[in-house]
Formats: C-alpha cells, sequence, structure tokens
C-alpha cells in the first residue's frame, strides 16, 4: 500500500506566507488574483508529486482559472484548496479540476461578500477612527498604531484562516455556501453600515456661512443655526448620501467623486455658501 501523501509544515508556512505577500502577483483586470493563487500553490504542488511532473504540470493548470475575491478572508480557500490538492495527490476519485476550480468559483463571492463587509466596510473603518483620534495635533502615534495593529491583525487572521481551511477541506463550503454563510453575511453587512455610518458622523462635517442680513449689517437669518433646528448634520448626511449614490449607483470612481466635491467647495466659497475660514 502506498504512503500517504502530507504536506509538510514547511512546504504550508511558505504556501501562506506567499499568499499573504504576494497575492497580488501580476496582478491585472484580466487575472487578477490568478497568478498569486497559481504562485501559491507551486511548493505545494511540487511537495505533493516530487518525480511527477505530468502530475505537476496538471495541477498548475487548474489554477490557470481566474480567481478574484477579498484577500484577507481568501486565504481560507487557498487553505481548502490545499487540502482537496493533497486528497487529490493520495488517489480521492471525487476530487478533480473541476471539483476545484468549482470549489474555488462557488467561495469567491460569499468570501468577497463577507470580507468586504468585515474587513474593508467594519474592521478598517474602526482602526482608521481610532488612528485619526490618536493623530490630533499632529501626533505620529496614529498612523504607528494603524500600521502596527493592521498588519498584525490581517497576518495572524490570514494565518489561521489558511490553516483551518486545509484542515477542514471541502466541509469547509457548507459553512462558507450555506445558510449560515448567508445569515454571517446580513449580520457583518449590516455592522458594517453601521460603523462607516458613525464614522462619517464623526468625522465628517459640513457647515454652511450662508446668511442674510439688513440694511445695518446685522444677520437676521444664518442657515446653519436654522438647519441645526431642524435637522442636525443635515449636510453631512445629505454629502455622504451623494457621494455613496455616486460611487454605488453610478458606479463612478472614488477619484471622480472627490474631483466634484472639490469643485463644490470651491463654487461654495466663491459664492459665499462655505466658509474656510482662511484669512491672508
Amino acid at each position: 500500500m502506498a504512503e500517504e501523501k502530507k504536506i509538510s509544515k514547511k512546504v504550508l508556512s511558505k504556501a501562506f506566507h506567499t499568499w499573504y505577500y504576494g497575492h497580488l502577483t501580476c496582478f491585472s483586470q484580466e487575472h487578477m488574483q490568478t497568478f498569486g493563487f497559481l504562485c501559491t500553490m507551486l511548493p505545494i504542488v511540487r511537495d505533493l508529486y516530487p518525480n511527477d511532473k505530468a502530475a505537476q504540470d496538471r495541477s498548475m493548470k487548474t489554477y490557470t482559472a481566474f480567481f478574484n475575491t477579498e484577500p484577507q478572508l481568501g486565504a481560507v480557500v487557498v487553505g481548502i484548496t490545499a487540502g482537496l490538492e493533497e486528497a487529490r495527490a493520495n488517489g480521492a476519485d471525487d476530487v478533480d479540476d473541476e471539483t476545484i476550480n468549482g470549489l474555488r468559483a462557488g467561495l469567491m463571492g460569499p468570501i468577497a461578500g463577507i470580507g468586504d463587509s468585515l474587513v474593508v466596510g467594519t474592521l478598517i473603518p474602526i482602526l482608521l477612527g481610532i488612528a485619526l483620534g490618536m493623530s490630533t495635533g499632529g501626533s505620529p502615534l496614529g498612523a504607528i498604531f494603524y500600521i502596527v495593529v493592521w498588519n498584525l491583525i490581517a497576518y495572524f487572521g490570514m494565518k489561521f484562516l489558511f490553516y483551518k481551511g486545509y484542515s477542514l477541506g471541502g466541509k469547509a463550503v457548507e459553512i462558507l455556501v450555506g445558510a449560515q454563510g448567508e445569515a454571517i453575511r446580513e449580520s457583518v453587512s449590516m455592522l458594517g453600515a453601521m460603523v462607516i455610518g458613525a464614522v462619517a458622523n464623526t468625522w465628517v462635517s459640513i457647515k454652511t456661512s450662508f446668511q442674510l442680513v439688513n440694511a445695518s449689517g446685522e444677520a437676521y437669518l444664518v442657515l446653519q443655526d436654522k438647519l441645526d433646528s431642524v435637522y442636525p448634520g443635515l449636510l453631512t448626511a445629505v454629502f455622504v448620501f451623494i457621494c455613496w449614490w455616486l460611487m454605488a449607483k453610478k458606479k463612478m470612481s472614488p477619484i471622480k467623486v472627490m474631483g466634484i466635491l472639490v469643485l463644490v467647495a470651491l463654487v461654495g466659497v466663491l459664492i459665499g455658501f462655505f466658509n474656510p475660514g482662511l484669512h491672508y
């Protein structure tokens, strides 16, 4: 009976670090993370088929299929794939190219949905909010905090997911794409929306300086005071909503949205609607 093939700890570590540092290898709009995944699987394939070039070629061709997801949580997909490749090397009849690529394609969307909400929409804004608070007065502590804490969370979080995916193998699919996965995505999306709203309210402040004066030069209507008496923070909410609408519904890039905001601010200052408070 042939000896069971097992990916060594050293090779698993090398594969994980390849994904951690190189998931955007040769990134392009056509291939996205395909070649990053390919490079990650290379040491695993070599370890499982050390003297079988045909098997190496077959397995590497498997990973030329398109792949793209949220890279931090996406580490679990890489781990699962490593476990499936190990099963194939040991003669599992139900694991072939179609099985592996079908699983990868099936997990890309759910993982991206969870990861974008949890990492991009929740974790990063929280860390940036803390860092901005620590940077008051020009302190470098905020930048240092964000760089250190984010990299620690990303590294150890990705490492945990990679090895967990490897140990679970195909069993992880039921968790990620079934009813539990749907509940996780909805919960995280809701939490992400709440966090983004809180961050916007804390760090975005838009006020108008528009007012009407009488013949003696005294203001008898201050627009900002009227708005605050009806809906405090109304202008901030309107601008945040417009930015979301332009990017989410009109598919406008963040650079273009920022350009529009600069133009609005410039025109607003020229007509006296905004007052930047600059003195020369």
